[in-house]
C-alpha cells in the first residue's frame, strides 16, 4: 500500500479584518506577515498534522525567523477575501525558507509574496541545531522542487510570478488592469 503525497503548496481563504486595515481600508503592512504566518501554521496542522508549539516540546528546538523579504503588490481590503498559499522552497540540515502568496479570491491576483527564512534553534543552548531525521523526510517530501531557490533571488521570483499570473488571467478571459 502506497501512502498519498503530502500537498506541497496548501492554499487557504481568509477574510480581511476591519481592525487589521489603515485609514485607507486597505490591509496593514505590518499585518500581512500575521495572515501569513497565521496561514502557514493552520497549513502544517492540517496538511502535516504538525502542531509547531507541541513539536517544539517534544523536540526542544523550533524554527525561528531570521529574514522575511515581502513584497507588496496589490492591495489587500477590507472585507476581502483573499486566497494564501504556502509553500516550502528550500531546506538544508538546520534551515528552511517557505513561500507564502497572497492572491485574490479567484487565485488569479498576486497581492503579495512573502520569503521566510528560518532557522531551527535549540531552545536549551539558543544555538542552531540539526533537523532530525524524521524532520528531513519530512522536509524532502515538502520541498517545491521546480522553483529554483537562490537567496538573492527575490525580485526575479516577484517577476515570473507575476508574469505567471498575467497569463493565467488571459487565459481565463480576465481583463487586466
Amino acid at each position: 500500500m502506497t501512502t498519498p503525497a503530502l500537498v506541497r503548496t496548501p492554499e487557504s481563504r481568509h477574510r480581511i479584518y476591519f481592525q487589521d486595515c489603515d485609514q485607507l481600508g486597505h490591509l496593514n503592512n505590518a499585518r500581512y506577515l500575521d495572515y501569513f504566518l497565521n496561514a502557514r501554521e493552520d497549513h502544517v496542522l492540517r496538511h502535516y498534522a504538525l502542531n509547531l508549539g507541541q513539536l517544539a516540546r517534544e523536540q526542544q528546538a523550533a524554527w525561528v525567523i531570521t529574514k522575511h523579504h515581502l513584497s507588496y503588490l496589490k492591495p489587500a481590503n477590507h472585507a476581502e477575501q483573499v486566497l494564501i498559499r504556502t509553500q516550502l522552497i528550500h531546506f538544508d540540515n538546520s534551515r528552511l525558507v517557505v513561500e507564502m502568496l497572497m492572491l485574490d479570491a479567484d487565485g488569479l491576483r498576486l497581492k503579495a509574496l512573502l520569503w521566510s527564512e528560518m532557522a531551527y534553534v535549540s531552545l536549551t543552548t539558543g544555538k542552531r541545531a540539526e533537523h532530525t531525521d524524521a524532520l528531513m523526510d519530512l522536509l524532502d517530501q515538502l520541498d517545491v522542487e521546480d522553483i529554483n531557490y537562490d537567496p538573492d533571488g527575490f525580485d526575479e521570483r516577484v517577476h515570473e510570478l507575476r508574469r505567471h499570473f498575467k497569463q493565467q488571467r488571459k487565459a481565463a478571459g480576465h481583463p487586466d488592469e
